[in-house]
């Protein structure tokens, strides 16, 4: 759904407990290599109502796959061997991950036609690295009006794949595509982050041998036949982040289940050096107001970059910390510099709080800061939930406008909110089409 306002009250605080849902950035990508089996998978935990997964289970539909989706218990099943051979007369399909369909078409047909990727405008996204991929697998790649054919028609043979740069999305090409390929296939300068593991532990499921080396270098054995699989998708960390961050700025009483410690000690580390001691048992978070050490939040210095550190999808719920802290907080992005096109939107809460450049935000925080109400527009994913959660703090009614942006990253979103007993009221074209 497009063209999304939300109007917003804001001082609503939040009581309650909410479920971090199944991770985005892994859910999806489990669902691509879900189709290089041989046998039904089934994926248990898995966030059904992201926009990103609505438009693959779409693509998968259209190009024959079978996908029976229990949006009550979060589960899906996928069947892939019927998939077709066609030529779709519209490949507008607006996800990002659309390179790790190819495995998939390459093994059932011989040919995978997939749409170019899309995503989030915070700097340039390129696919050069999984063309480069598919061509040392022994695939022929033709950039087409719409879409991008890969051809393998005997299948993909195994290489040596070593990476100029490390990057999450090419690793994860790379290990389902060597995961179809007969023989060993060696990936250096790889990016293992927990949703990587998440995706290796899913691959090794379904019959494939899997060593890692440290944290950059992996060997595959890839299979002929891949038995079927019930995986369940880990929880999403980035969720996790925002929700704590949010008990901890309204002042509520929030209860995080399902919080995935493992995958996020370093960001949570950074929380506990900002005075903020909440408690917690092995799953789960409570957030109350007494979490603040001394009564306010310690300005704070981070950068953000690979895992285990904070991760760039994180910085805008640091940013919002910063501005509710007492003093002067800087945060750098080195990974991605551009991230920042959401700091003009959010200045319109704090006034002459927040100065930006590429690469480095420095927040002007004030204890018991209050946002001014403001009418705002979404830049991207994860700076649109910081949006959301300004315009809940702040002292009026807010408007943002394409806020569609938040619900692609965030399941359930609205439910949540509503068993928080926080009300958004979300419109299209002057007509409410839901209302939490």
């Amino acid at each position: 759904m497009k063209n999304l306002t939300a109007i917003i009250k804001g001082k609503q605080i939040p009581r309650g407990k909410v479920k971090v849902s199944g991770a985005k950035n892994a859910a999806t990508k489990l669902l691509a290599a879900a189709l290089i089996s041989d046998e039904k998978v089934k994926l248990e935990n898995f966030p059904t109502e992201l926009v990103d997964a609505q438009y693959k289970f779409q693509f998968i539909n259209d190009y024959g796959g079978f996908l029976n989706i229990d949006r009550k218990l979060e589960t899906i099943e996928i069947e892939s061997n019927n998939l077709k051979d066609i030529v779709l007369d519209d490949y507008n399909y607006h996800f990002r991950t659309t390179y790790l369909l190819v495995a998939g078409f390459i093994k059932k047909k011989g040919i995978a036609r997939i749409p170019y990727p899309g995503g989030c405008k915070i700097g340039t996204r390129g696919y050069d690295l999984h063309i480069m991929v598919w061509e040392k697998m022994g695939a022929t790649v033709e950039e087409k009006e719409g879409y991008i054919e890969v051809t393998a028609p005997n299948g993909l043979t195994p290489t040596e794949i070593d990476f100029p740069i490390s990057t999450i999305g090419g690793t994860e090409s790379a290990l389902i595509c060597a995961s179809i390929a007969f023989g060993k296939t060696i990936i250096r300068n790889a990016y293992i982050s927990p949703e990587v593991e998440n995706l290796i532990d899913f691959l090794k499921t379904m019959g494939v041998k899997i060593q890692v080396v440290g944290n950059s270098y992996i060997e595959v054995i890839g299979k002929e036949y891949l038995q079927g699989s019930i995986f369940r998708v880990m929880p999403d960390r980035i969720e996790a982040i925002t929700w704590i961050v949010y008990g901890i700025l309204s002042g509520g009483d929030i209860t995080v289940e399902d919080v995935p410690f493992d995958s996020m000690k370093i960001p949570l580390i950074h929380l506990y050096e900002a005075g903020i001691d909440f408690y917690k048992n092995s799953k789960n978070v409570h957030i109350t107001p007494d979490c603040l050490q001394n009564g306010i939040i310690q300005p704070f210095e981070l950068a953000t970059g690979t895992h285990p550190g904070i991760i760039s999808d994180m910085q805008p719920f640091y940013v919002l910390l910063g501005l509710h802290a007492d003093g002067i907080s800087r945060i750098y992005d080195y990974r991605y510099p551009e991230r920042i096109k959401y700091c003009e939107e959010l200045s319109k809460f704090y006034s002459e709080q927040i100065k930006w450049e590429k690469g480095s935000i420095s927040t002007y925080g004030r204890h018991m800061v209050t946002p001014k109400k403001a009418t705002v527009i979404s830049t991207d994913l994860r700076g649109s939930m910081a949006l959301v959660i300004a315009a809940l703090l702040s002292d009026g009614t807010s408007i943002i406008s394409n806020v569609e942006m938040a619900l692609r990253g965030y399941n359930k979103l609205e439910e949540k909110l509503q068993q928080l007993g926080v009300n958004i009221l979300i419109k299209k074209n002057k007509e409410v089409v839901q209302l939490s």
